[in-house]
């Protein structure tokens, strides 16, 4: 019996609600040997208030040493083993706009990106183009027609786009062709080195062909003159958050693959929020309506990214400063975590392990004083995989049933 048939097993419900607080890309690192990192330097009161009637520990998204990407990452935090439970970026980000996805399809997530006269990136992101702007390019990119295949083309968010295929017999076997680094061009479409599979070689030829359409639409964007694709993926199959946990879950987001990844497991995406305080707006609004609230906060991540040390501080406090509000809720247990840590010294995702809180009146209270990296080291929960983050919160919001006589 697995972790979740066990789970599934032995739920019970109550009235208590739990809500899973996550900020992306939260843990870092010090900018010096000794030094302190984003979380340390940030002024967290309400935070360091709530380690000390809660308990915390470091929670590894994937395994020891592994660096995982934002899906993984949050399938972990949600109570799946990533390992097992594989989504690929494009699938999320087609659900996350609501594209109703099928068993033909292939989606891929596309950034535009800016490119130089000699063809080699200079921006990843293509200056993190407002949305709007986005949007109006990627109308062009409608234009583009394959033969034997559907082609659907929707705006994200920023330079995020979506690319779906449609057709029999394709696969998702596709490495990305966005190099990660500037100065070089984009990559050519090509299946996984080491990988057989004449469906993911069909998928890899249509995808040349629309990027060789698009790269002709584009020539003349100032910014968006170029793109990139990621996370070739064909429709996964996860079981819901009813069937496993009992729980009525919602997702309260602002980024779309967010909201993806949260309607595979089921949940309801409820409000549309463009900021950290209409999310709590709408926590607050629909608290009587559900028994399990993932809400997340994207910003952390980003500024990790783009090695904004100070910003990623700034997004911290933003962070804790929503707080109060969340705890005048009353939640039976209260997780607060991110999928991975996005230290600004990186400027990327990382392996480290994340500082996670866990608050309920059933905790065993660990002596830490503060919310942190360096606190949560030595802090009751020790170091775990995130994937046990979902049994946790179910136990300590009295959600659980005994195992055996």
């Amino acid at each position: 019996m697995d972790t979740l048939e066990l789970i599934k097993s032995l739920k019970e419900s109550n009235d208590g609600k739990i809500v899973l607080l996550v900020a992306d890309g939260i843990g870092g690192l010090a900018q010096k040997p000794g030094g302190l990192t984003e979380l340390e330097t940030a002024k967290t009161p309400n935070l360091d208030a709530l380690a000390k009637i809660g308990v915390q520990g470091l929670s590894t998204p994937i395994k020891p040493g592994i660096t995982p990407g934002s899906g993984p990452g949050h399938l972990g935090l949600f109570g799946y083993d990533p390992l097992k439970y594989v989504i690929g970026r494009g699938a999320l980000e087609a659900a996350g706009i609501g594209f109703a996805m099928t068993d033909n399809d292939v989606a891929i997530r596309c950034n535009f990106c800016t490119t130089d006269a000699a063809g080699n990136i200079s921006d990843r992101r293509a200056g993190r183009i407002p949305s709007d702007e986005s949007a109006a390019v990627v109308q062009k990119l409608k234009a583009i027609k394959i033969p034997g295949i559907e082609v659907f083309v929707e705006p994200v968010k920023e330079h995020r786009f979506v690319v779906v295929f449609r057709g029999e017999g394709l696969g998702d076997a596709v490495a990305d062709t966005d190099p990660q680094k500037t100065g070089v061009p984009v990559m050519n479409p090509a299946v996984h080195a080491g990988v057989q599979c004449p469906a993911s070689e069909k998928t890899a030829k249509i995808a040349k062909e629309f990027h060789e359409q698009a790269v002709k639409i584009l020539a003349n964007e100032p910014k968006a003159n170029n793109h990139t694709m990621r996370g070739f993926a064909r429709k996964p199959h996860v079981p819901s958050y009813q069937e496993i946990y009992g729980l009525r879950s919602a997702c309260i987001a602002v980024y779309p693959m967010y909201k993806g990844l949260a309607s595979f497991a089921g949940m309801d995406i409820v409000g549309e929020a463009q900021t950290l305080a209409e999310e709590i707006d709408i926590l607050k609004k629909e608290w009587n309506n559900y028994d399990f609230f993932f809400v997340h906060f994207k910003y952390t991540d980003s500024r990790g990214e783009d090695g904004n040390f100070d910003g990623k501080v700034a997004m911290i406090e933003e962070f804790d400063a929503v707080i109060p509000r969340v705890m005048e809720l009353k939640p039976a247990c209260l997780i607060v975590t991110g999928d991975h840590s996005t230290p600004a010294v990186m400027s990327s995702h990382s392996f480290h392990p994340v500082p996670t809180l866990l608050v309920s009146d059933l905790a065993r209270t660990d002596a830490t004083q503060e919310y942190s990296e360096r606190a949560a080291v030595q802090g009751g929960l020790g170091q775990f995989e995130a994937m046990y983050i979902m049994p946790l919160a179910m136990g300590h919001a009295g959600k659980l049933g005994k195992f055996g006589a």
